[in-house]
Formats: structure tokens, C-alpha cells, sequence
């Protein structure tokens, strides 16, 4: 059965976009049986009422809440990769694995410091259509690295917060750190890793540093490594 997406499911329409794609590409007619999302745990099935390409209506038949929740949540603060392709499939296999929440770091050794915030969301939406996730992960802007530190000590309490790094310490094992806690949130630095001072000012801060194994990966391998630790450890 199609997916679609409309974070305001009262509307009873498809938004434009997936309207087009609904009529024009798949060519739905009237009272064929669709799937609505919402993006807040919402999966609704429906069967169409209209059929127009900017204005899709629909009914909904059926609706489960919840859907797919996970027990737990986890928060990645990544620093984007200076080709972007990695960073859009970093997110893309972040979304299909289960992933609550991504920021983008602005760091000091960071090669890309903009990017295209529309054409990630739209790559969450598709991501979270194509692996049936009705909970679509918050994408937030750019952040300084030490700004977005001080601004999560407001969380640190309800939080697990871990920073991975490749300068020699003593480190927990990732699946170790992250066994039957609820709320993680762990930083992943930029190609060249993060600087001894962010390491430093993270420690500062209460985030532990951790290990994701003997090999030096690339940024968005230890962003999916994370996800998929995460998933396998904690997931029901």
C-alpha cells in the first residue's frame, strides 16, 4: 500500500508535493486505499475522496497512534561531512535504522559549514516513508559546537551524553555505555575529529567519552554505527 505524508492530518488532504506524486505518477483513483503518516506516531489508513494533483482528499478509515515507538531516544550531533552526499546518506540510513533527533555541528576543524536544510528534511520524509516510521526525527539548524554544549546542560539530567573521538584515553565500549539507558545523546566530530579543547570542554560538561571500535571511521559511518548499536542494544 502508498505512503504519504500530511503533519496535519485534520486537513484531510495530501500537501501538494504528495498530492502530485499520489495522482500524476502512481495514478490513485477514487476509493483506493492509502497510508497517511503524520510524523508524530501516527499511521493512518485511508482511501482517497479526491482526485486532484495539488489537493488529494482523503478518508481515514483506520488510525493506530504510537505506532512503531521506539524505547528509547536518541539524539546525534554530527558535524557535516564536506561532501554532502555522505551527510544526506548518513541521515537517510539514520531515519530507516531509528534515530529521534539530529543536529549539525559547526566545529572547530569542519569543512562544510552551510547546508541545504529543505532538501534534508525532504530526505527524512522519503527515508521515513520507504522504512514505514511513523515518528520522523527532528532536524535542527547548524550549531556553534559550544554553544550547542552549554545549551544541553539544561538536559543533562535526563540524558546519557557521550562524545566519540579518536585521541588516545580510556573509553567505554559504546554498547556498554549506552546498556538500558533511555535518552542518549553523543557527538560525532567532523572528518579531521574534534579539537583536544571540544573534547576537553564536552568532558567539562559530563559527556563520556566512548569508543565505536578499533578502526578510524568516516564521519557518517560512525553516525550509522551509532544508530544501528543503538537499535540492536536497546530496540524491542
Amino acid at each position: 500500500m502508498h505512503l504519504f505524508y500530511q503533519p496535519d492530518i485534520s486537513l484531510n488532504y495530501l500537501p501538494e508535493q504528495e498530492s502530485l506524486h499520489a495522482v500524476k505518477v502512481l495514478r490513485l483513483q477514487l476509493c483506493d486505499e492509502i497510508i497517511v503518516l503524520d510524523g508524530t506516531g501516527g499511521y493512518h489508513r485511508a482511501k482517497i475522496t479526491l482526485v486532484h494533483p495539488k489537493k488529494c482528499g482523503f478518508e481515514i478509515l483506520e488510525s493506530t497512534f504510537h505506532f512503531g515507538e521506539k524505547p528509547y531516544s536518541l539524539h546525534v550531533a554530527i558535524a557535516p561531512t564536506k561532501n554532502i552526499d555522505r551527510l544526506e546518506w548518513f541521515i537517510e540510513k539514520a531515519v530507516e535504522i531509528g534515530i529521534d533527533e539530529i543536529t549539525l555541528l559547526r566545529c572547530q576543524f569542519s569543512e562544510r559549514k552551510n547546508v541545504n536544510f529543505e532538501r534534508l528534511q525532504k530526505i527524512i520524509i522519503a527515508a521515513a516513508k520507504q522504512s514505514v516510521r511513523a515518528y520522523f526525527p527532528q532536524l535542527n539548524p547548524i550549531c556553534n559546537f559550544e554553544e550547542f554544549i552549554r545549551q544541553n546542560d539544561l538536559r543533562s539530567e535526563s540524558q546519557t551524553r557521550l562524545i566519540a573521538h579518536c585521541y588516545p584515553e580510556e573509553k567505554q565500549i559504546l554498547k556498554s555505555a549506552i546498556a538500558d539507558q533511555k535518552h542518549i545523546l553523543i557527538l560525532i566530530g567532523p572528518e579531521g575529529d574534534f579539537s583536544k579543547e571540544e573534547v576537553a570542554l564536552a568532558k567539562e560538561h559530563g559527556f563520556t567519552p566512548v569508543s565505536l571500535g578499533s578502526a578510524r571511521l568516516r564521519t557518517e559511518t560512525a553516525g550509522v554505527m551509532v544508530c544501528a548499536t543503538a537499535a540492536v542494544v536497546l530496540g524491542s
